[in-house]
């Protein structure tokens, strides 16, 4: 697609600088903002602690600290240094978005996660923010991700190397999900990728960037010029008004379906947008310079459909969308037949395609292909038949007792009001329909093995 003219914000100066809507909406969406505001004017410093490990490799136990009011005046994505008058109430330092200050501005709780003061919640709670998401639209920051280009004649064959995904055949302004293994077949990462004009695009977990870095320098660096931009910002826009709220600021963005992107013009900046993401609702997400990263995403919240999202609701989001989480349902030891991610290994990376093979763990991947038998576990979904929350890492067993498999992701689910689950199970336990035992504080709580998504998704296809 061409490039966009640039986007004009159709909100008045006023409210998009002090995030206040209409005073009526014609959306019907009730408004969060004199919530959050009401409760950040109540609020005091005090110190956060991080419940629940989203990812497996958050920054467990770390406390962060409201004491940091202001953003440090080094760069975006440095460490910010405490001072000794705050050291005795704040953890080591993190890193920062470029959203930081305006996280502090509403309110949110931050905690630790990926290294970096990341929000788990704002005012509204986990709840609200959930819902929102699934009948408007909100708005998470996701710039802890890494982005990283790769640039030359070489550059999607070297990529086909290390993944089994099919590159040479993804088409300009295209998206694919991608899965970074090691020698065994293990996945290393999750990641999404996109061609572009000049270079691919990657976009991969927080938790593991630099790792990711490391290991494509070390096996690609010779074949193609890899660049990271780890100081970008990354915006996520996800809801059935999602389309809506961006296309005020940008209006050609409604010419984008589900997995493609393009290249657009706000206020002055270059903006790489593509129609995706990770609650299985319809949405966006936006790379952008950090230094308009705060101005365009309060630009988005003041459209009067756009609310604020942490990670607590990005987190049950995407489990109700059946979508893995790295860390929790997918690691180095798991292979995609296993995480029953088959269906991202394009025929021509298969056995019998123009390119079988030929990425690391490939014949560990492909015989357990052609023979699904040899498995010893798969990832299932599971919805639990009482109302009782099934987390990890809780044990799933059979009728008889017998330990069959491990629950890897698992909450209450907002949208359907019920308890449901990802979990690891031996084949002969992953028929949909069969019934399991899941191990709650010494009680049973049965569950039964469903197909996901858990919510049906609702991406724009056109």
């Amino acid at each position: 697609m061409a490039r966009a003219a640039e986007g004009a914000g159709a909100v008045p100066n006023a409210q998009a600088k002090g995030l206040t809507p209409p005073a009526a909406t014609a959306t019907g969406v009730p408004s969060w903002r004199e919530m959050a505001q009401a409760i950040h004017r109540r609020s005091k410093p005090r110190a956060w602690k991080a419940r629940a490990n989203l990812s497996g490799k958050a920054d467990s136990g770390t406390r962060y600290s409201a004491c940091r009011a202001a953003p440090h005046p080094c760069s975006y994505g440095k460490k910010v240094p405490l001072s000794s008058s705050t050291a005795s109430n704040c953890a080591p330092a993190l890193l920062q978005t470029p959203l930081f200050a305006l996280h502090q501005e509403l309110g949110a709780r931050m905690v630790g996660f990926a290294g970096y003061a990341m929000p788990m919640q704002y005012g509204q709670g986990l709840m609200a923010e959930h819902l929102h998401t699934r009948r408007a639209a909100g708005l998470f920051d996701v710039s802890h991700m890494g982005q990283i280009r790769l640039l030359g004649e070489q550059a999607d064959a070297a990529l086909e190397s290390l993944i089994p995904m099919d590159v040479l055949g993804l088409a300009r302004h295209h998206q694919r999900y991608g899965l970074l293994l090691n020698d065994e077949g293990g996945i290393l990462d999750d990641l999404m990728l996109v061609r572009r004009e000049q270079d691919l695009l990657l976009i991969v977990n927080g938790a593991c960037k630099k790792a990711d870095l490391i290991h494509m320098l070390a096996h690609i660096g010779q074949r193609c010029d890899i660049r990271p931009e780890f100081d970008r910002g990354l915006l996520a826009l996800q809801g059935p008004l999602a389309a809506t709220a961006l296309a005020r600021l940008l209006p050609q963005v409604q010419q984008l379906v589900f997995m493609t992107g393009a290249h657009f013009q706000w206020q002055g900046s270059d903006l790489y947008i593509t129609r995706s993401g990770y609650t299985g609702e319809d949405g966006f997400e936006i790379s952008v310079p950090a230094t308009q990263a705060e101005a365009l995403a309060r630009a988005l919240l003041a459209q009067p459909e756009v609310a604020p999202v942490g990670l607590g609701a990005r987190n049950s989001l995407r489990l109700e969308a059946g979508l893995c989480l790295y860390g929790n349902d997918l690691d180095s030891s798991t292979t995609p037949v296993e995480a029953s991610l088959s269906w991202s290994m394009q025929k021509s990376r298969r056995a019998g395609g123009e390119r079988a093979g030929g990425f690391p763990g490939a014949d560990r991947v492909l015989a357990q292909l052609q023979s699904p038998e040899s498995l010893t576990r798969r990832r299932v979904g599971l919805i639990a038949q009482e109302r009782v929350p099934v987390r990890e890492p809780a044990e799933l067993q059979n009728a008889q007792g017998q330990r069959v498999g491990q629950v890897s992701s698992g909450l209450l689910s907002p949208t359907l009001d019920l308890p449901i689950a990802l979990a690891y199970v031996q084949p002969g336990h992953a028929v949909a329909g069969s019934e399991l035992f899941a191990l709650v504080r010494g009680k049973r709580i049965p569950m039964k093995v469903t197909a996901t998504p858990f919510v049906p998704a609702r991406y724009h296809r056109g």
